[in-house]
């Protein structure tokens, strides 16, 4: 699933090609993506004849920035967008198709058909599900100490489920969420509840670090995930444990280990991240 630095380069990726362009036509090809309003041709409706001036992303979601409305678009697994001239030919599993007034095609493609999109009136949409129910962005002003270190002792749950909450805290998914308690050398079993602030601390600057390293790579490339130009992030290579089961630890040569956590795949070298 594409996390916060995947989506945050197609967001930039995007904003090449498609600001300023005015909507002609809508063509839903599989209706139960369109979550809101739930019926594909007022979707169409609402969106024909409005410009795209501005991309946006909160956490994990896409929020296109129209005349009167916002779209808010999540990829989920494997969500795609892409910039087609009208005239090529459309590949399979293309879903839903903006149609451009110079001619050119914006195209989601969706192998598992999990994506969603929104509309909602602009400036109602953080007011209704899905963006009124995520925490704050790792980039955001509110993500501080005080906020993150409440929250955390508030709850039972091991640090690993808590960091994958969107609800704490939006954009953190699987890769990212390893990656991060790996550079803060906290094990992804500890309560988060036992942790001290300077851990928290520490965990909350490594989340941000660790996604502004993504970002700069391009995201990171896992099967099939690529950016609005159908360019592969690398971020992939600079992976501390995220993918390298029982390859040797870069810190300290230890085999990664693979384990289970709230039925989530989670990498661990039990050597720099002693379970206390």
């Amino acid at each position: 699933m594409p996390e916060l630095p995947e989506v945050e380069t197609i967001k930039k990726t995007l904003k090449r090609f498609v600001i300023n362009k005015t909507i002609a036509d809508v063509s839903v090809l599989w209706p139960n993506i369109i979550k809101r309003p739930d019926d594909a041709e007022q979707f169409k409706h609402l969106l024909t004849g409005q410009t795209i001036y501005d991309i946006k992303r909160k956490g994990k979601f896409l929020l296109f920035q129209l005349d009167e409305s916002v779209l808010i678009s999540h990829l989920r697994m494997e969500g795609k967008y892409s910039v087609h001239s009208s005239e090529e030919p459309m590949k399979k599993h293309t879903h839903v198709i903006f149609s451009f007034t110079d001619g050119e095609e914006l195209r989601y493609n969706d192998v598992r058909k999990f994506g969603t999109m929104h509309v909602f009136n602009k400036g109602d949409e953080f007011n209704h599900k899905p963006l009124n129910q995520l925490g704050p962005d790792p980039f955001d002003e509110e993500f501080t100490l005080d906020y993150f270190y409440k929250k955390l002792k508030k709850t039972e749950r091991v640090i690993k489920a808590v960091l994958l909450d969107q609800n704490i805290v939006a954009g953190l998914g699987n890769i990212y969420v390893d990656e991060t308690l790996f550079r803060a050398n906290i094990h992804p079993l500890k309560k988060a509840s036992r942790l001290t602030k300077r851990e928290v601390k520490v965990i909350q600057e490594q989340a941000i670090i660790t996604l502004s390293d993504a970002v700069g790579q391009g995201g990171t490339t896992i099967r099939s995930y690529v950016n609005g130009q159908g360019q592969m992030g690398m971020f992939q290579q600079e992976l501390f444990v995220y993918g390298q089961e029982n390859q040797p630890c870069k810190n300290c040569g230890k085999p990664i280990v693979k384990m289970k956590i709230g039925g989530r795949g989670t990498h661990v070298c039990i050597s720099c991240q002693k379970f206390k």
